[in-house]
């Protein structure tokens, strides 16, 4: 009996009781593989009888048609399943059920610490570490980390409190494939994430936000979208909505690369081939796109060219400077983007004239960044981290696997490895 408690404590098991172990002989896999170890064991006295959903305390229904196995944390170089009765249960709220265990989740494959440190692996490691150390599919590691995800998020109540957020979408796959990812500016976290952006993707944070807790929010982060500025005006009218500065100057710098290519075109003279005026622009855009502190001798020298040789191109780098400077201007970024708006309206290069119009429509987000301090760069930062486990797992199939382990990653709660919890502490 002693060493049967020792074989449930070895498989992180508890309120489990083990009744024998076998090694068994299989057909030996692509692997090498051709011995496992099986745990033959039963819920513990208190454990039994319970709907494998809810699980309450129901009437035994029959022992059902066969026994059925689990996978289990590896013991040394085996494989290793624990193996019982499938008995059932006929639960008052779900019916006849497959009664619940306490190694394992309802309908899951794997034992509850085999999904653990799958879920801890899945966080840190590369697809290929994942796999071939547990010796499972990559779909099989998506389909673990949403089930733990989906029991932190039952037990966590991470939308409280929520006062300030960041709203943004994130490309994860080819084809126009989108997730939109809110933020916590408090905290740091990743909070929600969904496939798709449109307002309709958009509404459901809301909708499961509440409007209590929707009411309670004072500032929204977000970039000129205007499925984003929608639904927040509709849902949280009071918040104050704050543009980033990074995309104000963003737009600035797209102005001036369609100016450069209008400059480049023309030194062309419309025949389509280089010309030694468009090879003089070949690499100008680096320097045009780059902060002036941050340029090489070269790129100066080749703005000192530009200054000369092309004056409307040299005068929209200009603009764009005086654009990012005047954002970086503190309590002084209201009176400074004024006079730049006064300054586009007579530069008579028609991109920078449209900006400043795009400018006025959203002045009061983009001086509400300046004012309260907040732009988007924590959650570029959160897609930064996202692209990242995208790109550690060769991609995604499921984008709910991929929101499951960016959560689990992301949102604070990490998973632990299996009978590390109190060294974590």
């Amino acid at each position: 009996m002693r060493n049967m408690r020792i074989w449930a404590r070895l498989l992180d098991v508890e309120n489990t009781v083990a009744e024998q172990v076998e090694a068994e002989e299989t057909e030996t896999g692509g692997d090498g593989e051709g011995l496992v170890l099986v745990v033959h064991a039963r819920p513990a006295r208190g454990r039994r009888q319970r709907c494998g959903v809810c699980g309450r305390r129901a009437a035994k229904y029959d022992t059902g048609e066969e026994r059925r196995r689990w996978r289990a944390l590896d013991v040394g170089v085996l494989k290793t399943f624990t193996e019982a009765d499938a008995s059932r249960v006929s639960c008052r709220e779900h019916g006849v059920t497959v009664a619940a265990v306490p190694w394992a989740r309802h309908g899951a494959g794997h034992t509850l610490a085999f999904d653990a440190q799958v879920a801890w692996l899945a966080t840190c490691c590369s697809k290929t570490a994942v796999t071939q150390l547990m010796r499972t599919g990559w779909r099989t590691v998506g389909s673990i980390a949403a089930r733990v995800w989906a029991d932190v998020e039952a037990q966590v109540d991470r939308l409280a409190g929520l006062r300030r957020i960041g709203i943004d979408e994130i490309s994860y796959k080819k084809r126009h494939k989108y997730l939109t990812v809110v933020v916590d500016h408090d905290s740091g976290r990743l909070l929600w994430a969904a496939p798709g952006r449109d307002k309709a993707t958009l509404t459901q944070f809301f909708d499961l936000l509440g409007p209590e807790r929707t009411a309670k929010i004072t500032h929204v982060s977000a970039d000129a979208a205007d499925w984003i500025a929608e639904v927040v005006a509709a849902r949280c009218p009071e918040a104050v909505r704050v543009m980033d500065p990074f995309h104000t100057v963003k737009w600035a710098t797209d102005a001036l690369d369609v100016v450069r290519r209008e400059v480049w075109n023309a030194e062309r003279g419309g025949k389509g081939r280089a010309t030694k005026g468009s090879k003089s622009l070949k690499k100008a855009r680096f320097g045009l796109w780059k902060n002036p502190e941050d340029l090489t001798a070269y790129q100066r020298a080749q703005l000192e060219f530009v200054a000369r040789a092309h004056p409307t191109l040299h005068r929209a780098y200009l603009l764009k400077e005086g654009l990012r400077l005047a954002l970086k201007s503190g309590a002084d970024t209201a009176e400074a983007l004024w006079d730049w708006v006064l300054w586009a309206r007579r530069c008579r290069i028609d991109a920078f004239v449209d900006l400043q119009r795009a400018i006025i429509r959203h002045w009061d987000a983009i001086i509400a960044a300046a004012e309260h301090g907040l732009s988007n760069g924590l959650v570029e930062s959160m897609n930064t981290k996202i692209r990242l486990i995208t790109r550690i797992a060769f991609g995604f199939k499921n984008p709910q696997a991929l929101i499951a382990l960016a959560m689990l990653s992301l949102g604070g709660h990490r998973p632990q490895l299996p009978g590390r919890q109190l060294a974590n502490r």
